[in-house]
């Protein structure tokens, strides 16, 4: 027989629920979508990071061609990424209003 997880009590002995911090345990898409916010946010916080580290490999070897390289690629991998997950949160918010499901809120 397989064990079933009451959320409620789980959620009030890791102390969620208090202060608006809540997940919705009701299904894996909930559990995402809970997350998706904090998740969205620290991708932003890696792209700044990545920037900022891409500009200072480029100032760092001003004189160096192959280092001036290095950090123009890494500006580029970090704005595609961004790009890509700019697109994927718009593509959600458009199958959100298109087929009336609740995926980002």
């Amino acid at each position: 027989m397989a064990d079933f997880v009451d959320y409620g009590t789980l959620n009030q002995k890791l102390g969620l629920g208090q202060n608006g911090a809540t997940i919705n345990t009701n299904s894996l898409g909930s559990i995402v979508t809970s997350f998706l916010p904090y998740l969205l946010t620290i991708a932003g916080l890696i792209l700044f990071g990545m920037l900022v580290a891409g500009g200072f490999t480029m100032l760092a070897g001003a004189a160096d061609k192959e280092s001036q390289e290095k950090g123009k690629q890494q500006i580029t991998s970090a704005v595609i990424g961004f790009v890509i997950i700019f697109l994927a949160y718009w593509i959600a918010q458009i199958l959100q209003v298109v087929f009336k499901i609740n995926i980002l809120s």
